[in-house]
């Protein structure tokens, strides 16, 4: 999760793409060079450890944009694709 923040962070959507499930990964992906992404909170996680097959992690992030702050929260769902941590989708938390 860190690492597709900072990739965010500094415009590798391919990266993004490369960290993304298959199933669920859109096939470009135009990020907005004017948001600038402040900060990540990592509000909760579940599961995702060495010997989980899949994960949750629950998070806040804060950007500005002309000016204006914003902030998305996200439940993002993950699993272990060939040995790999991937982005499979967002869901609704609870």
């Amino acid at each position: 999760m860190r690492s597709r923040y900072a990739a965010f962070a500094r415009g590798e959507a391919g990266y993004l793409l490369a960290t993304w499930h298959p199933l669920t990964r859109p096939e470009s992906l135009e990020l907005d060079a004017d948001v600038r992404w402040l900060r990540l909170d990592i509000e909760r996680t579940v599961q995702g450890g060495l010997f989980d097959s899949e994960g949750v992690v629950e998070f806040t992030a804060y950007s500005r944009s002309g000016g204006v702050a914003a902030q998305q929260h996200e439940v993002s769902r993950f699993v272990r694709l060939d040995r790999r941590w991937v982005y499979l989708e967002a869901v609704q938390p609870g």
